[in-house]
């Protein structure tokens, strides 16, 4: 099915919508491909390819809201399908904040096209994928008499959306990703510590596949012989492909219906210091061929490059139009686009050498965040750090704080942007942080 008829067929089951009760209408049809590998112990374990065809039709009747999804696309499935959602809708309670975005807030169309989707990746064949995954594999496999499995993955998807509503808005967006990783785990003799590594790419020839498997046997390998360290407070540098999990707290933080329900710390802040002088966050959607750049979002909102947090100042909240309805402020957002950190002078070395006594943080494992309060608790893997110099691996401990004086507390943002990511984050350095053996 070419894009006509796409367009074609998601305005015929929005006019079926609209002549049989429906206020308001908004029609996704969404197509996807597919590819997954994965290699454990050199022999394959797993090999799929999917092709997948959904649409998803989203009703306003009554002030009522209801959504569907259907892989089912002819015409006569399709209409008893609409008909049959349309009768369950009106069994819902009503909803007066249930409604279709404003249309001056559409995008309009005429932008250039973000290039966010390899053209060829279709064609790449199945066998070139299984050797890159076996090379990941070989990379580590045997490599060290302590390693106990190695798994290598190849994944990768196309995808494309068709998105009209029934007040005006009509668009459509593709996209492609490729990932290759690898995880080993080895015999530490008084436990297994694992580790991984991983490349991704939006093009297929610009993906980095040189020694993968090699980075997560290193990392594996300097797990060893962990040991506690007196608990207290310290300074601490969080690696940069580990600093989203403690940000997540953040991002949940400034969404519509966080606020809404009550579960952000960050509730009477906007304008308002929230983090120290040195996090400046910007969320740009326009960056070519960046892993999260879109010309509108999954409701049609036109894309606004805005910044979210400004040397410490909270500036903007992720609003969609529902929460935006709910409590009266103008839709930003709900989703997030490419997320970009202001950046320091110094890498992850760079930054280490800073540190007297301290901790490198390379893993969270567990542990929560009181979305309403800002407490949080998390077990932590890592390294100890003295005098500049990493001593020894470091397990079986616990960071603690609050939110909100936790990112008060950063000292010093990272060059060392993760650039394969729509989360574009450098590492990062904190003073003055809880830590405690479980």
């Amino acid at each position: 099915m070419n894009k006509n008829e796409k367009y074609a067929l998601a305005d015929m089951v929005m006019n079926h919508a609209l002549k049989n009760g429906a206020e308001q209408v908004s029609v996704s049809i969404n197509n996807s491909r597919s590819s997954n590998i994965e290699i454990r112990d050199q022999k394959i374990d797993k090999l799929t390819e999917s092709i997948r065809n959904s649409l998803t039709i989203r009703l306003f009747v009554d002030k009522k809201y209801s959504a569907h999804s259907t892989n089912r696309m002819k015409e006569k499935e399709l209409f008893r399908f609409v008909d049959e959602a349309l009768a369950a809708t009106r069994f819902l309670a009503e909803d007066e904040f249930r409604s279709l975005p404003d249309p001056e807030l559409y995008y309009k169309g005429g932008s250039a096209d973000l290039n966010v989707m390899d053209p060829k990746l279709d064609s790449v064949e199945a066998k070139t994928k299984i050797d890159l995954a076996t090379q990941v594999m070989n990379e580590a496999f045997q490599k060290d008499d302590r390693i106990i499995s190695v798994s290598s993955y190849y994944s990768d998807n196309i995808s494309d959306r068709v998105f009209v509503t029934s007040n005006g808005f009509k668009g459509d967006s593709n996209g492609s990703n490729i990932s290759l990783s690898a995880e080993v785990s080895v015999n530490g003799g008084t436990g297994r510590p694992s580790a991984y590594w991983y490349e991704n790419a939006i093009f297929f020839d610009k993906l980095n596949s040189t020694d993968v498997g090699k980075k997560a046997l290193e990392r594996a390998l300097q797990k060893i012989g962990p040991k506690k360290i007196k608990s207290g407070k310290y300074p601490v540098v969080i690696e940069n492909r580990t600093i989203t999990s403690i940000l997540s707290p953040l991002y949940s933080a400034l969404l519509g219906s966080s606020i809404y329900n009550k579960q952000s710390f960050l509730i009477g802040k906007e304008n308002k210091p929230v983090a120290s002088q040195k996090l400046t966050i910007i969320d740009d959607p326009f960056i070519p061929s960046g892993f999260g750049s879109q010309l509108f979002d999954n409701e049609g909102l036109a894309a606004i490059k805005r910044p979210i947090i400004e040397e410490g100042i909270l500036r903007n909240f992720y609003i969609d139009n529902y929460y935006g309805r709910k409590l009266k402020m103008k839709p930003t957002s709900g989703d997030t686009s490419n997320t970009i950190f202001k950046t320091g002078e110094k890498d992850l070395a760079g930054m280490i050498q800073e540190i007297k006594k301290g901790i490198l943080i390379t893993g969270f494992n567990g542990g929560n965040c009181n979305g309403s309060t800002g407490d949080f608790s998390y077990g932590i893997e890592g390294y100890f750090i003295e005098n500049g110099k990493i001593i020894h691996p470091v397990n079986e401990m616990n960071i603690s704080g609050n939110m909100n004086q936790f990112w008060l507390n950063l000292v010093e943002t990272g060059n060392d942007v993760l650039e394969n990511e729509s989360i574009k984050t450098p590492s990062m350095m904190f003073d003055n942080i809880d830590f405690s053996g479980i």
